[in-house]
This record gives structure tokens, sequence and C-alpha cells, in this order.
């Protein structure tokens, strides 16, 4: 069975753990802090879980999941991740990360940041444009209609692939947006953003998508 690692143990980690762990996987997390700190949902996730270092994470997981504030994207270990798949959930809050003139600018995406940290890693969006508690709870069976849709986006066709897998065994269909450079249609403040949407409409508001509020 695949292990997932997890590095950042906020909302949007620890729900996509309670996920991943009711679908088979077994789950490495990890916060900014010891691993002793996350006893308490660890034992809270049960025994598929256990808590470790970020490298440790990293290293662990088959695949990667990154749920970190954009301002601490630095501090993710490199080298861990190499050669795998690795899902971004992040988005970039001004407010809480400072202004990236780059960003402001449009001229690149928070996921592209991740994939320049991560060269030997192949990033993948996922899971920042849905509320943290609707992960465990907007799920469906395959074929249930009007089932609710996440996008992804990635330069790497096997990384969509885990991600369109990975949200259908927990409940979701999928929209891929195409390479990383176009991940901007799902973050903040655009018409996809934390909206329950199947997967027409999703496809539908991400093309009406403004590159600049």
């Amino acid at each position: 069975m695949t292990t997932l690692g997890i590095i950042g143990a906020g909302h949007i980690g620890s729900q996509v753990a309670r996920a991943a762990i009711a679908a088979g996987y077994d789950v490495v997390i990890a916060n900014s802090r010891e691993p002793e700190t996350l006893g308490d949902l660890v034992a809270d996730l049960g025994p598929k879980a256990r808590a470790a270092t970020a490298a440790d994470a990293g290293a662990a997981g088959d695949v990667v999941v990154v749920t970190v504030p954009l301002k601490a994207l630095d501090q993710i270990p490199v080298e861990p991740l190499a050669g795998k798949i690795v899902l971004d959930t992040n988005n970039y809050y001004f407010e809480r990360d400072g202004h990236i003139d780059a960003l402001d600018r449009g001229e690149t995406t928070t996921s592209q940041l991740l994939q320049e940290h991560l060269p030997t890693s192949r990033v993948v969006k996922a899971f920042n444009h849905i509320r943290s508690d609707e992960i465990t709870t907007d799920g469906v069976p395959a074929g249930t209609p009007d089932r609710r849709a996440l996008a992804t986006a990635s330069d790497h066709a096997d990384a969509v692939e885990f991600v369109t897998r990975f949200y259908d065994e927990i409940g979701f269909d999928t929209v891929n947006i195409g390479p990383l450079s176009e991940s901007w249609r799902v973050e903040r403040d655009r018409p996809a953003y934390v909206v329950r949407q199947n997967a027409e409409e999703l496809a539908a508001n991400l093309a009406i998508a403004n590159r600049l509020p």
C-alpha cells in the first residue's frame, strides 16, 4: 500500500491524512516542531499513521503532500523528496506571506515556486480550493450525480494521474487545468476558489478566471 508523507499538520494536512487513511493509505506526518507534539493527532488518526520530522516524512512517503504556508517553502527538505510526486496545496495570502512581486505581477504561481525549490521532484497542484473540513465530508462514490470536482495541474503526466486516482478514491472527480503555469486559475479570488462545483461547473469557472484581480 502507498505511504503518503505529509509535511504540514494543519487544517489541510490533517484532513488529507484522514481521507488517505480511510482510503487505505499509510501516513507519515510532520509539522514545524517535534514529532512528539503530534501525539494527539496521531492517536486520533489511528495505527496507520505515525509522526516524524519533515525530512523523515518526505523520505518515508512514496508520494508527499506539502501543505505549509507559502513563506515557509524554503524550509521544505529537498533531497528526501527527490524523484517523487509532490502535492502542493498552497495559496498565496500576502497578508500572511508578505508580498511576492512575481506573484503580484502574475509572472509565476505558487506551485511553480515549489517546483523551483524542488527541481528533482514532480510537483502537482491539489486540495487548494476546498475548505479543509470538506475534504472528509463532501466525497461521494464515483458515478454519483453532481459529484464534486477538484482541480489539478502539473508539468508531469504521472503526477496528474496520481492525483486523479487519489481524488477518486476519496470521493471527488477531477478537472485537469494543464501545466503548473495555469494553476493560478484555481487560486484565491478566482471563480473556482472554495466553491462546491461539479466537473462541468469547475471547468467553466476555470475558463473565465482572470490572471490578475
